[in-house]
């Protein structure tokens, strides 16, 4: 099957593995700041990328882009990407793609989702596939998923990377995704700025960072800014927010036995009253509920 990554900048490596009839996975390390690579357009071709380490801009023959983080993933087309550039702001990348050739798939599928029709159709036109890339954050469950791909003892590896191929799918396949708007209308710069703000957040979440600043920082117009981040993750950059901070002040609520008040803090409130019901209204329960819940197996 042929793959994006076929022709590597030198000192990059590549391994594939075949997973099932018309599903090939590969790992990726690449060493550069860019390439360009192109290939027959496939519409026939559905492919999963996911960024391990490093940092990656996919800048799509359509005008459109993907910059993926690590932990986040992309599904498109090789129809999308047939002639596209990848910049790698590290100046390495480490990270694995998921080939399903739709054709060979939905003839001979894993007899596990057989009569699911997932190749058929179902991920085609779930994540609308022929319109666009679609680009994924991560998210606990997704990173549960792709981090199995890793670090298996060999008589295992190779059943861990059939059922991750196929849990991947599944989750894919029940995912609702809402409609976002074209990334096209923006450049790749913006893009790549909109992602370093979102990453930067995400590593600051005791910080209220004001869009303003934001836009001092990064040299970008306010309304640009909440423009192209509604575009990049389908809403508004304080909603977007808002729901990082929740999910990771459960975590903490999971795995620490920090205050109720210190994690308010940690997640960017003050006020432990405000935290408490900004929590309340992502889970319906109390902050101290969930953990007695937890504890209790409730």
């Amino acid at each position: 099957m042929e793959h994006e990554f076929e022709k590597l900048p030198p000192g990059s490596k590549q391994e594939r593995v075949p997973l099932f009839s018309g599903v090939e996975l590969s790992y990726t390390d690449i060493v550069s700041d860019s390439f360009t690579h192109r290939h027959e357009a496939l519409a026939h071709v559905m492919q999963v990328n996911y960024c391990r380490t490093g940092q990656v801009v996919w800048n799509m023959k359509g005008g459109g882009s993907i910059f993926l983080n690590p932990g986040d993933f992309s599904v498109h087309t090789l129809n999308v990407c047939a002639d596209s550039s990848l910049q790698f702001p590290t100046g390495q990348y480490q990270g694995l793609a998921i080939s399903i050739d739709l054709r060979e798939a939905s003839a001979h599928p894993p007899e596990l989702v057989a009569e699911t029709g997932i190749f058929s159709g179902l991920l085609r036109e779930k994540l609308r596939l022929d319109q666009t890339a679609v680009f994924l954050e991560k998210n606990e469950q997704t990173e549960h998923i792709f981090a199995q791909f890793y670090g298996q003892p060999e008589k295992l590896r190779l059943p861990y990377q059939r059922l991750k191929a196929l849990e991947l799918f599944l989750y894919l396949a029940r995912m609702e995704f809402a409609p976002q708007n074209e990334l096209a209308e923006y450049p790749p710069e913006q893009v790549a700025i909109v992602r370093e703000i979102h990453s930067q957040l995400l590593r600051h979440m005791e910080r209220r960072i004001t869009i303003e600043e934001l836009s001092k920082q990064y040299l970008i117009n306010p309304t640009t800014l909440k423009a192209v981040f509604k575009a990049a993750y389908g809403t508004s950059l304080a909603a977007h927010i808002k729901e990082h901070r929740m999910e990771q002040a459960a975590k903490m609520l999971r795995e620490t036995n920090m205050s109720i008040a210190a994690i308010a803090q940690a997640v960017g409130y003050d006020s432990q009253s405000k935290f408490t019901a900004a929590f309340k209204g992502a889970f319906q329960v109390l902050p101290r509920d969930y953990r007695k819940r937890l504890m209790t197996g409730g």
